[in-house]
């Protein structure tokens, strides 16, 4: 029984500390410690490489490749680069069509003659770069005219090996894109308070940059998000995040949509709950150590914390406090399965129903990655084209 009782309690820990502690602390650590002085240098104009990665995105790379070409970035320094991950629809065609058309800009296409996902496509591609800097997007999302100048500007030091810009969803007032907006501003909150202090644990594939001599080629089932800032952490250098390098996209507008975009960004769960024992050095990588342990292990553990949780109420249910605690997750399961059932809007109802969507996602992740389900690419979210 008293096995039991800690495993309740961790549970709650891990959950409280998860969504609620270590935003908090983040908070009181930014008031206690002085910031890093991340200043920006905008005289460095280093020729830049902007790769877009694409697999059969013939509904938005035009407008991708419009928008890349109006940057405000000489045009000279800036090499267009597209990665076809074996696309099968209109996308390089476009692309092709697009080159002959604007012959004053640099633009290549990198065509994959396999689809093996993201990374393998950017591994490939980033033999074909030529700029200082490689900046990486998708084809949906739409750069602020003066996100690459932002980002440049940010490695104004040779520790600093990469640096994340910030994701605007510009359907983020509506529907199931106001929940998912809502918990990514705290997110990036988060972030850049870790970026102030030291280094950021992770960052978005929508707007990101790192030193082309730098790159580092991934296994094709691991994602840049995840396993970029960890890299160079642990290599001793910063992942920082200048959240005045803006990309504009649309959060997925059906919770199906969005369920199906977790559960593969949780194709990583149980690979980087600890993903290397050196994290664990804090005299060695101080802040980052507290950073990892705090936004990624314990998030990453959400699934089996809720579980346990659940079983150790019922199994404790005799005593008040338990009992409570088990009528309390009953509430809150039974409620979210009505809305999904009868599609009601409530505020208050529809943030618990997007954290449960969440740690669904999270548990349908693994099971996928232990059963060899899971797959270095997957077929787009339409809604958010």
């Amino acid at each position: 029984m008293i096995i039991t009782k800690v495993i309740f309690w961790i549970s709650i820990f891990i959950i409280f500390w998860a969504m609620l502690g270590y935003p908090i602390s983040l908070k009181v650590i930014e008031k206690v410690l002085k910031k890093k002085n991340n200043l920006k240098d905008k005289d460095y104009k280093p020729t830049v490489t902007l790769m877009i990665v694409a697999h059969n995105e013939e509904k938005v790379i035009l407008n991708k490749l419009k928008n890349s070409v109006s940057l405000n970035y000489p045009k000279e320094k800036l090499q267009i680069l597209v990665a076809s991950d074996n696309s099968t629809d209109e996308t390089n065609d476009i692309v092709k069509n697009f080159i002959k058309q604007n012959k004053e800009h640099q633009i290549k296409l990198y065509e994959a003659k396999e689809r093996k996902g993201k990374t393998n496509a950017q591994n490939e591609a980033v033999k074909e770069a030529k700029g200082e800097i490689l900046v990486m997007t998708d084809a949906n999302s739409i750069f602020k005219e003066n996100a690459i100048e932002e980002l440049v500007s940010s490695f104004s030091s040779k520790d600093i090996a990469y640096v994340c810009g910030s994701l605007n969803y510009i359907n983020g007032e509506e529907g199931i894109g106001q929940s998912e907006s809502k918990y990514w501003n705290i997110d990036l909150q988060m972030r850049e308070i870790e970026s102030n202090i030291q280094t950021i644990t992770a960052g978005n594939g929508a707007i990101y940059a790192c030193r082309t001599c730098e790159y580092h080629e991934f296994l094709p089932i691991k994602c840049h998000d995840s396993a970029m800032p960890l890299y160079y952490a642990l290599q001793g250098k910063r992942a920082i995040f200048n959240k005045d390098a803006i990309a504009y996209e649309k959060a997925g507008e059906s919770i199906e949509d969005e369920f199906k975009r977790k559960v593969r960004m949780s194709r990583i769960v149980l690979s980087a709950i600890l993903p290397d024992l050196r994290i664990l050095n804090i005299f060695k990588y101080r802040w980052f150590t507290y950073f990892y342990l705090g936004h990624r292990t314990c998030r990453y553990l959400l699934w089996i914390a809720h579980i346990l949780l659940l079983i150790t109420s019922v199994i404790l249910a005799n005593q008040m406090i338990y009992a409570l605690a088990l009528l309390g997750q009953i509430l809150i399961y039974g409620v979210c399965s009505l809305k999904y059932i009868f599609k009601f809007n409530i505020k208050g109802i529809n943030t618990f129903y997007y954290y449960c969507m969440t740690i669904l996602a999270q548990l349908k992740g693994v099971i996928n990655t232990i059963t060899g389900k899971s797959k270095p690419f997957w077929e787009k979210a339409e809604s958010t084209r």
